[in-house]
C-alpha cells in the first residue's frame, strides 16, 4: 500500500486530496498511474501534463520501474502556474 497525494487540479478532479491505495511493489510509473485512473477516471485528461513524484523524487510517466515499500508516499504532481 502506498500514500497518494494529489495537489492542485488533480485534487480537483480525484475529489480528495490524499488516499491509500494497493498496488504491486514493483510497477512502472505510467501502470501506476493507470492503477490510480481506474479508481479516478477524471484523472486521465491531464495525464499528458502529470509528474510524479515517489519518496520525493521527480519520476516522469513511462516504463520506468519503480519498487515500492510499504507506506511509501505517491506525489501527484500537475503543471502550476504562477509568477
Amino acid at each position: 500500500q502506498v500514500s497518494v497525494l494529489y495537489f492542485a487540479r488533480s485534487a480537483e478532479l480525484a475529489g480528495l486530496r490524499c488516499e491509500t491505495l494497493s498496488v504491486p511493489r514493483q510497477i512502472t510509473s505510467l501502470q501506476l498511474w493507470e492503477e490510480i485512473v481506474k479508481v479516478h477516471p477524471r484523472l486521465a485528461v491531464i495525464q499528458d501534463q502529470v509528474v510524479f513524484a515517489v519518496r520525493q523524487e521527480y519520476v516522469l510517466l513511462g516504463d520506468q520501474l519503480l519498487v515500492l515499500q510499504p507506506g511509501d508516499e505517491v506525489a501527484i504532481i500537475p503543471p502550476i502556474s504562477g509568477g
